[in-house]
C-alpha cells in the first residue's frame, strides 16, 4: 500500500476529494481544510493500492494539482485495516506487477545524475575491479560490480527511449559518457603510481584464469546483459530493489572498463580491445532489454503520454 498526500487550492479540494472517493483502490481518505500554508490550501491524505496509483496520479495532474499545489507518494510497510484489504480486492491485478510511471521517472532521473558522489563511486569501483583483476581475485571484482552506480543511467536511457523523454536520455548519456572516461583516467593515473612504487613488479596479464570473464567476449556476454537488463527494470517497476544486487553482480561493465585501462597501460592491446567490446556489449544489452520490458508493459502505450506531460519538468 501507498500513502498519498495532496496539497491543493481550496477551490480544487472538492474535485480532488471526489476523485479519491471514486477511485476503487483508495482507503482512509482524510481532508484537512485550510491547513496548508505554502502554498495556501487544503491537504488531503489517503491510503491507496499500487495498482490504482498510476491512474490516480494521472487524474490529479490533469486537474493541475501538481502545478498549483503538490503531490507526494510514499510506500507503507504495514497496514492493518479491513478497508485497506477491501481496496486491494477492489482493484484487479497484483501490487508487485503495477508500474507507477511517475515514480519510475523520478527514480531513474535521480539515479542518473552526474554528481561528485556518482563519479567517486564509479572511480572507486573501477579501481577495485582493476586490483581484483590483476590479483586474480574474483571476490574483489564482484565487490566492484556491486559498488558500481552505472545501472541508474542505463535505466534512465531505457525509460527515456520508451517514454520519449529527451531529458532522461540526455542525463543518462551524460553520466555514462563523462563518468566512465573520468573513472578510467583516474584508474590509469593510480595504476602509474602503482608502477612507480613497485607494487606491480610481478605484474602478469597472461595468468588471470579466475577473472578472464572480464575481457573474454562471447555469445553469453550479450545473453547475460539482456537478462540482467530485464531483471533490473523488473526490479525497479515492481519495487523489489533487493533484486538489483543480482543485476549488479551479473554484468561486467565496471570490470571491463577498468581492465581496458590496465591492459592499455601495460600495452596489452588485444585484451584492452576485448575489454572495450565487453563493456559496449553489456551497456547496449542492458539498455535494450530494460527498454523492451517497459515497452511490453500492459500500460506502456497509455502512459507514454506521461513522458510528454512531464517533459518540461
Amino acid at each position: 500500500m501507498l500513502h498519498l498526500r495532496v496539497l491543493c487550492p481550496a477551490e480544487r479540494s472538492e474535485q480532488v476529494r471526489q476523485l479519491l472517493l471514486d477511485a476503487p483502490g483508495v482507503a482512509h481518505l482524510t481532508v484537512l481544510p485550510g491547513v496548508a500554508v505554502r502554498p495556501p490550501g487544503d491537504v488531503l491524505e489517503a491510503t491507496l493500492t499500487r495498482e490504482c496509483a498510476d491512474d490516480v496520479l494521472d487524474a490529479l495532474t490533469k486537474l493541475g494539482v501538481d502545478r498549483s499545489g503538490g503531490i507526494t507518494l510514499e510506500a507503507i510497510d504495514t497496514v492493518l485495516s479491513d478497508s485497506a484489504d477491501a481496496a486491494e480486492a477492489a482493484v484487479p491485478g497484483d501490487p508487485a506487477d503495477a508500474v507507477i510511471w511517475d515514480e519510475l521517472i523520478a527514480r531513474t532521473g535521480d539515479d542518473s545524475r552526474l554528481t561528485i558522489s556518482f563519479l567517486a563511486f564509479l572511480s572507486i569501483a573501477c579501481l577495485l575491479a582493476a586490483i581484483g583483476a590483476i590479483t586474480n581475485s574474483p571476490v574483489t571484482v564482484v565487490g566492484a560490480m556491486v559498488l558500481g552506480p552505472e545501472f541508474g543511467p542505463l535505466a534512465a536511457l531505457a525509460v527515456g527511449v520508451v517514454l520519449r523523454r529527451r531529458d532522461l536520455i540526455r542525463r543518462g548519456a551524460n553520466a555514462l559518457l563523462i563518468g566512465f572516461p573520468v573513472a578510467m583516467v583516474i584508474t590509469a593515473l593510480v595504476w602509474l603510481v602503482f608502477h612507480l612504487t613497485g607494487l606491480l613488479a610481478d605484474l602478469r596479464l597472461d595468468n588471470l584464469s579466475q577473472v578472464d570473464f572480464i575481457y573474454k567476449v562471447g555469445p553469453f556476454s550479450l545473453i547475460i546483459a539482456l537478462l540482467a537488463g530485464a531483471a533490473g527494470m523488473l526490479s525497479l517497476t515492481s519495487a523489489k530493489s533487493s533484486a538489483l544486487v543480482g543485476v549488479f553482480i551479473s554484468v561486467t561493465t565496471v570490470p571491463a572498463a577498468a581492465f581496458a585501462i590496465v591492459a592499455a597501460v601495460e600495452a596489452s592491446w588485444d585484451q584492452a580491445l576485448s575489454s572495450v567490446v565487453q563493456l559496449l556489449v553489456n551497456l547496449v544489452g542492458i539498455v535494450l532489454a530494460a527498454a523492451l520490458v517497459l515497452w511490453l508493459s500492459p500500460s506502456a502505450r497509455k502512459h507514454r503520454m506521461v513522458g510528454r506531460r512531464l517533459s518540461g519538468g
